[in-house]
């Protein structure tokens, strides 16, 4: 491309790359075609970012020895004028393999964990991949301008992909959600921020952008860039998609793994975070060597999460959380009551926000909330807020999603909730006909159930609207279903003898 692009036009050419995958046999569905651009992005990144660091290495006296050299390098490979044949053989044969094999040190380990253990993408025409190539070598990413408009199109990407297919919808959580907790949850420099099951890492990019705004010093910038923001994704493509979002952000040295959350014994937890910002997957179910990690064994992913969230925080005051939680967190009893008595005692659980259906559509029409606890516990009382539908809409939709005007008076009542709890404003403000606080004595005596139950709903509004019982229904459905698959496993196993 000649002379410089505007962001219009830069924008443009990225649709044009993502139009070109799109017709490879190959890359046809949008999960292909998303993975294929991400895995070029972030090496054509990471080229220029190897560019800056030589740089730098050399201005201090340093020798910095490349994680890609020689005919590794994106600017020796991807601008080379190869025979469309040729290139696909270099890929598949030399490039691949070599990133798949990285390792020693935590950079090269990331670079080989987004590659290896999985079928990476590629064009099967290699007249196909040229022509991407040749596009992604007119973005200038030494550019914080073409940088920004890239990260913008790739997040237009992932809400693309969330919306269009269920699957993915399981690691992208509305944006206008994401930035409604980080906002709350209010994270600052020198505190780490941990994500357990981080996706494609909305939450982490969200925080590392509220956090930025009071980024001063160069102390600062290197804490937020290397000792900051810490995921973990069991999957490897969501894995690729976060790392990549987390760099299109400004986020060099993320620390990204790939790996089973729920494979750690919670009881011998060694890394502990100031700040948890999460939406860990619900309707999973997990065997029953993952739950002896645990005290109280479910086979819910949901409640294994909260468990290992409630041990990650460190235990210091101001430790806090905002989590997305399934609404039978809220009601069920059983083991998910032990955990949510042993979350009452250690914590504060100052806020729960109740989330109208569709909010999580298409990829789930299960009803949820929003719940954010810190230490020191124990709690006292809870504030909620219901967060009901615009007038006219019947739930929230692929076509009429959540949007960030919907959270303003959740925000506003929240402020002055904040205030109050801290003696640093009125009671009375914080109270409206979509908010009210419970005592934890209330929530003892009706058996640990969280559900929000609005007390100002008026006699003729006592039922919630159809698709919020819908909703309702669905979630009970998923958790009856979740016990009869724990007891079918019981069943299999032999545990079960004077079940009949």
């Amino acid at each position: 491309m000649n002379g410089p692009q505007t962001r219009e036009t830069l924008a443009n050419e990225i649709w044009r790359a993502c139009d070109i995958l799109r017709r490879d046999n190959n890359c046809g569905g949008i999960m292909e075609y998303v993975e294929h651009l991400a895995w070029l992005l972030f090496l054509r990144f990471l080229d220029a970012q190897e560019d800056e660091w030589e740089t730098q290495a050399k201005l201090a006296g340093r020798t910095y020895t490349r994680i890609l050299d020689g005919d590794l390098r994106w600017s020796a490979w991807a601008t080379k004028d190869w025979p469309a044949d040729r290139l696909l053989e270099f890929v598949h044969g030399r490039l691949i393999p070599y990133l798949q094999s990285l390792g020693g040190d935590p950079l090269r380990e990331t670079v080989r964990g987004v590659f290896a253990e999985r079928n990476v993408i590629v064009c099967a025409s290699g007249y196909n991949l040229k022509e991407v190539l040749q596009i992604l070598n007119g973005i200038d990413f030494h550019s914080q301008d073409d940088i920004f408009t890239v990260s913008q199109v790739y997040e237009e990407l992932l809400r693309r992909l969330g919306s269009e297919n269920r699957m993915a919808g399981e690691f992208y959580t509305p944006r206008p959600v994401v930035r409604f907790v980080v906002e709350v949850v209010d994270p600052k420099i020198g505190e780490t921020v941990y994500d357990p099951a981080c996706g494609s890492c909305g939450f982490l990019a969200q925080a590392y952008l509220h956090m930025k705004k009071d980024e001063k010093t160069i102390e600062d910038h290197k804490m937020l860039q290397e000792r900051t923001f810490f995921g973990q994704e069991k999957k490897p493509l969501p894995a690729l998609l976060g790392l990549m979002n987390m760099v299109l952000h400004g986020v060099t040295a993320p620390q990204i793994r790939r790996r089973n959350t729920l494979e750690e014994n919670i009881r011998q937890v060694s890394e502990r975070f100031d700040v948890i910002l999460t939406n860990p997957p619900f309707g999973g179910i997990e065997g029953r060597h993952i739950q002896a990690n645990f005290p109280v064994q479910a086979s819910a992913t949901e409640l294994l999460f909260l468990q290992h969230i409630m041990k990650k925080l460190k235990p210091r005051d101001g430790a806090r959380c905002g989590m997305v939680v399934p609404e039978g967190t809220l009601f069920r009893g059983g083991a998910f009551a032990t955990v949510k008595q042993d979350l009452l005692e250690q914590f504060n659980l100052h806020t729960v926000v109740s989330l109208p259906p569709g909010t999580f559509a298409p990829y789930s029409d299960v009803k949820t909330a929003l719940i954010f606890f810190e230490r020191p516990g124990p709690t006292k009382e809870v504030f909620y807020y219901e967060l009901l539908l615009p007038e006219g809409l019947k739930k929230f939709s692929k076509g009429s999603p959540i949007q960030d005007e919907h959270f303003d008076e959740a925000r506003r009542l929240w402020k002055a909730w904040d205030a109050c709890r801290k003696g640093q404003g009125p009671r009375e403000t914080c109270l409206s006909e979509r908010s009210w606080i419970v005592t934890v004595e209330e929530i003892k005596a009706r058996g640990y159930d969280l559900t929000a139950r609005n007390p100002n709903r008026k006699e003729t509004e006592t039922l919630p609207p159809p698709m919020e019982i819908v909703a309702g229904l669905l979630e009970r459905e998923r958790e009856i279903l979740a016990i009869v698959e724990e007891l079918d496993e019981l069943l299999s196993n032999g545990n079960a003898e004077g079940v009949s």
